[in-house]
Order: C-alpha cells, then sequence, then structure tokens
C-alpha cells in the first residue's frame, strides 16, 4: 500500500518540528544565561584558591555574549531555511541553473556550488562579527584582516577541488547505481571521509597552520614514554602556531593509522608545566585507547547508512518536494532538501550524543588518572579553563543538552574522587 503525504501534511510536520526545536533552543539559551548571569559574582569555592573573580566574572561576560550573538543567529537561520525551503529560493536556484540546459548531473553540481558559494557569503558577516568584534573584545583574536581573507580563500579553493568531484560522484551514482544507489554511496562518503582523516594532518592542516617537531628535551622524552608504553604510534610530535590566530589553547590528535600525530597549541605549551602537559596527553591518548574513535566513526556510520537508505525512499515521493518548496523533482534537489531539513529532526538526538561524549570524557579522564598524577590534570584544567575563559557555572540542563564536556565542576570533582 502506498504511503501518500499531502504538501500541506508535510509542511505541518516540518514547520512543527522546526518550531519546538527554535522554541527549546531559546528556552535553554535564556536558562543559561540566567545561570551564568546569577553565579557571576561568586567564584565557585572548587576554583576560589586559583581563579579569581575578575577571571571568573570575565568568563561569565564572554559567555553572555557569545550566547546573545548565538540566539540572534539561530533565529536568522530559521528565517533563511525557511526561505530556501517553502520561500521557494531553491526552486529559483534551480530553475536558473535548469534554463541553461546542462545535464542533469552537472546542473545538480551547479546547484551545489552556488548554494554552498551563497550559503557561505550569508555566513560571512557573522564570522567577521564574531571573530573582529567578540574574541576581539574579549582579547582572544590575533587574525588579521589579512590572514582572515587568505584563510577564507583557502578554504573556498580546498572546498571546490575535494567538493566538485565529490559531489559529481556522488549524483552520477543516485543517478546510476539503480535501487541501492544509497549503499554504494555510503560506502563512497565512508571512503572518503576515512581519506580525509589520513590526509588532514599531512596535506591539508599544513595549508593554514606551520607544525614544527617538538624540541627535544624532558617533555619530549616523557611524551615518548606516554606514548611507547600505551602502544601509540604517531608520524609525530608537532607544535602548531594557535597564536596566529587565537589566543584560546587545545591539544589533540589527528590522522588515521600510522600517519597519526600529536599536535600542541604553542598557547598550551606556554601555559602549562611539563608534568601538566603529559596529564592532557594522556587524557588524549585515553581516547585512542578507550577506542573513542572507532566507535564514533561506526556511529556515525551507521546513522549515514540509514539516513540514505531514507532519503532512497523519500526521493521517490513527490509530496517530499512540493512539501518543502520545489516544484521539479530531481535525485541533487532530493539530497540538497534532505541535507538541510535533516539537523530539524536530529537535533533533538542532541543530549543523547552529549551524553555519550562526556561518557567518554570521565573515561579518558580515568585513564589519565591512571597514567599520570590527576592532581596535574586538575591544575591544567583549571588553567585552560581559565585561559579560555570557560564559564564555571553552566546551566545544569543547557550543558546535559549541548556539551561534550562535562561541567567544570563536575569533571574537576570527578578528578579529586581519583586521588582520594
Amino acid at each position: 500500500m502506498e504511503t501518500k503525504i499531502t504538501m500541506n501534511e508535510l509542511t505541518f510536520i516540518f514547520l512543527l518540528f522546526l518550531m519546538l526545536g527554535t522554541g527549546l533552543q531559546i528556552w535553554l539559551s535564556v536558562r543559561q544565561k540566567t545561570h551564568v548571569h546569577n553565579h557571576q559574582d561568586v567564584v565557585p569555592n572548587v576554583f576560589a584558591e586559583k581563579i579569581s573573580l575578575a577571571e571568573h566574572q570575565k568568563a561569565a561576560a564572554y559567555t553572555l555574549t557569545k550566547i546573545s550573538f548565538g540566539q540572534k543567529i539561530d533565529i536568522l537561520g530559521v528565517i533563511i531555511l525557511l526561505l530556501w525551503t517553502l520561500g521557494g529560493f531553491l526552486a529559483m536556484l534551480d530553475q536558473v541553473w535548469r534554463n541553461l540546459g546542462w545535464s542533469e548531473l552537472w546542473t545538480g553540481v551547479a546547484v551545489f556550488v552556488s548554494f554552498g558559494v551563497l550559503s557561505s557569503l550569508i555566513e560571512l558577516p557573522a564570522n567577521i562579527y564574531s571573530t573582529f568584534r567578540i574574541e576581539a573584545k574579549f582579547g582572544f583574536n590575533r587574525t588579521t584582516t589579512k590572514l582572515f581573507m587568505i584563510d577564507l580563500f583557502k578554504s573556498l579553493v580546498l572546498t571546490l577541488l575535494l567538493g566538485i568531484p565529490f559531489i559529481a560522484l556522488v549524483l552520477w551514482l543516485m543517478e546510476s547505481a539503480g535501487q541501492y544507489w544509497w549503499f554504494y554511496v555510503w560506502a563512497v562518503w565512508m571512503g572518503f571521509s576515512l581519506l580525509m582523516m589520513w590526509a588532514y594532518p599531512a596535506f591539508i592542516a599544513p595549508w593554514f597552520n606551520k607544525f614544527n617537531p617538538i624540541e627535544d628535551g624532558e617533555l619530549k622524552h616523557k611524551i615518548e614514554n606516554l606514548l611507547q608504553r600505551n602502544g601509540f604510534a604517531s608520524s609525530g610530535i608537532f607544535v602548531m602556531d594557535g597564536s596566529k590566530r587565537s589566543g584560546h589553547g587545545n591539544a589533540y590528535f589527528t590522522g588515521l593509522g600510522s600517519n597519526k600525530r600529536i599536535v600542541f597549541f604553542d598557547t598550551l605549551l606556554n601555559d602549562l608545566t611539563v608534568d601538566q602537559v603529559i596529564a592532557v596527553l594522556a587524557h588524549e591518548v585515553g581516547h585512542f585507547k578507550n577506542n573513542h574513535i572507532k566507535k564514533r566513526i561506526v556511529w556515525i556510520s551507521l546513522f549515514s547508512l540509514g539516513g540514505l537508505a531514507l532519503l532512497g525512499w523519500l526521493m521517490q515521493q513527490n509530496w517530499f518536494y512540493t512539501g518543502l518548496g520545489v516544484d521539479t523533482p530531481s535525485t541533487y534537489m532530493a539530497l540538497l532538501l534532505f541535507m538541510l531539513v535533516l539537523p530539524i529532526f536530529t537535533f533533538f538526538l542532541q543530549p543523547i550524543m552529549a551524553w555519550l561524549s562526556r561518557r567518554h570524557e570521565f573515561e579518558a579522564d580515568d585513564f589519565a588518572a591512571q597514567q599520570s598524577n590527576p592532581a596535574d590534570l586538575i591544575q591544567a584544567l583549571v588553567k585552560l579553563y581559565k585561559e579560555n575563559a570557560s564559564t564555571l557555572t553552566p546551566d545544569p540542563l543547557y550543558s546535559a543538552f549541548y556539551d561534550s564536556h562535562p561541567p567544570a565542576p563536575v569533571r574537576i570533582a570527578h578528578l579529586a574522587n581519583l586521588i582520594k
């Protein structure tokens, strides 16, 4: 029996989820602003001896500013989404390229490229304001206008060089691979993602930042010992010139297989002692030892497979197009519409993903506590909270819904219990 959904029914479902999601976002943001504002005048006891009231209030002001700006961006995003879909902008863009008489495949590529360029232009003012007003106001921005424009140009070139062949291959498979095209597209998508994970540290990241091998000395010796005893094979330990663009500090490992790299921001190494750096790195190695990266790849793989299978059914339904403001069905428009509206429905899965991520962070902290002194990790985290102006008093519900890392007091308390 064929399922039929009228345009009004699909439109109603779409608008309902959009309204509920937006309302929930606004409510959570208001809770976060209220909670941070009400707790900005007192430093939590666990941080009282390490973070001054002025530093705590700076973190609160930074958080409140970002939340307020984020609320405006969220509302603007809803308006833009409605214009693209029910407002008919996608249909008009499609018609502009169809008028040229190109093949279905290259018309689809042109629609995707032009949509991407237009979306980037729409987002550009917000990125400029965030970088040169908000980040600069709180002393974090070190990006010059010239560097910002160079990064923008490089990102555009890289996206076009990689994106055009990829989207052309995907659209070709959708048109030519038969009923189960979605499985072949999924295989190509996962293969491309893994290739990018492997290639990023050696071929892509150096196009934007300089990576210098860490100097010989006590720190390098201790890092090598930590990696060796945990069977972590890497292609090197590098220091990245993060201070070139931002005052924020971080550390991570990137890559796949033997092409993994340990990367420290230079701002991080300037702030932490040797033992504190080792504790931070032990946390990152904990993700590796607990197979967190592999688990996330599996989650993404299964989710994308299910999503593409769903798209395989939706693209055959005329109401899928008409219900979202498109009159002319096509494979490329089905994919573009699906990519646009999927986040509206998956938004409600956010707290589950955040919970899983926080669970991984606790597991990585437990591992770090076995490989290093938990007190060193506590001290390192406190310095990072202070230097990055991270709020120490997030709203519990907001944090549970969004935060990939445990709230600062909870994480510190967990590590303190490990010491006991």
